[in-house]
């Protein structure tokens, strides 16, 4: 393989797997993150349900990774543990949707993609989750949904990296640009100096976008802002993730509860407010009453990296030969990434790809910023 050397700019969940993928296979990888410690921005920040939220609302790109990830994550989870000795958590819990206004389109859906969505009385979800609030009409479950808990997918993947001799973490590594010899680009330049390779992968979320303007392409990737607040009850408090008019409840094993999210273009800034602080408690309550009386043990933000329909950037970017896009994943970065990854892998290896890369190619989704 002439190919050898890949840098992979991003260390969150989909660099990290990204360079797994590739290193798995032979790669001399350096990953490269400008945070202190990798996978800390909007792979720590979600909530980490292994499913779109409302899985029909999205495109057929979307739906294809989604379902791969979804029957591959336990996988996943297994072989990290066994690996690292870090459990990631994949915990099959399944998922409420309550009073859901398009619940016909969410239905036919299902049937039409063969996935286990069904009607649920109502009075059932109460005896099964009895901390849910009453007056709720309708509900339909899928009964296979897990959650993964992403700060420990997170430690996992890096200890899993940091296991293998042709992986390199470079971490408070800022990345300035990109280094091109006519066509090709080459390597990046760094405040450690120019790194070299023969691939480079841009998986940087919410800031792949700024980086691709060195380049002076326009790459339809902004940050979009999401507040979660973190309670602690006991361990079977929750035993499913519920949702209701756009928030939801993620139970973790321990009786951790996150409750999520808001949706803001607010930018770079990162700060958690009093108005969502507010706003995710009142969504809590209305949810599951008893959490009025519980403290808020966390409350955070993460930057999400916004893409048009949500369906993310992964292929080679044309015109710039060795450098290849893994970003924009939107409100689905944890969702996606096992597939996302796999995909990029079949692609700058020559293989037959996992599914039609064709919606996610960068080419023809691209624009020029002169």
């Amino acid at each position: 393989m002439s190919v050898s050397r890949v840098v992979v700019v991003g260390a969150g969940v989909i660099g990290l797997l990204s360079a797994l993928r590739l290193a798995n296979v032979g790669f001399h990888v350096s990953v490269l993150d400008v945070a202190e410690q990798v996978g800390r921005e909007s792979s720590w920040a979600g909530g980490g349900i292994v499913s779109p939220l409302y899985p029909w609302r999205y495109s057929p790109a979307v739906t294809a990774l989604a379902h791969w990830s979804q029957d591959f994550y336990p996988r996943l989870g297994e072989q990290l543990l066994a690996q690292t000795k870090i459990d990631p958590e994949v915990y099959v819990t399944g998922l409420y949707w309550l009073d859901l206004e398009d619940e016909a389109e969410a239905l036919a859906w299902a049937q039409r993609e063969g996935r286990p969505l069904q009607r649920e009385d109502v009075a059932v979800v109460e005896r099964a989750v009895p901390a849910l609030a009453k007056g709720f009409e309708r509900a339909v479950q899928m009964a296979d949904v897990a959650n993964v808990r992403n700060p420990r997918l997170v430690k996992a993947l890096r200890a899993a990296l940091q296991q293998m001799p042709n992986v390199t973490l470079h971490e408070r590594c800022v990345v300035s640009g990109f280094i091109r010899e006519g066509g090709r680009v080459t390597g990046v330049h760094t405040a450690q100096g120019d790194m070299h390779a023969d691939q480079v992968v841009l998986a940087a979320g919410a800031w792949s976008g700024e980086l691709m303007k060195t380049l002076g392409i326009e790459l339809p990737v902004a940050p979009v802002k999401g507040q979660m607040i973190l309670y602690k009850c006991a361990e079977d408090f929750l035993p499913a993730i519920v949702l209701a008019k756009g928030r939801y409840a993620i139970p973790r094993r321990d009786g951790h509860i996150l409750i999520g999210s808001t949706l803001e273009h607010a930018g770079f800034d990162k700060t958690p407010t009093d108005e969502a602080l507010a706003s995710l408690k009142a969504s809590a309550v209305e949810l599951l009453p008893a959490l009025a009386g519980a403290e808020v043990v966390g409350h955070w933000a993460g930057l999400r990296p916004g893409s048009p329909e949500g369906i993310p950037f992964i292929g080679p970017v044309p015109g710039h030969e060795g450098l290849w896009l893994n970003c924009g994943h939107y409100r689905n970065g944890l969702v996606l990434a096992p597939a996302s990854c796999q995909l990029l892998a079949d692609l700058m290896l020559g293989r037959e790809p996992i599914v039609d890369p064709a919606p996610y190619a960068p080419a023809g989704r691209l624009a020029s910023t002169g």
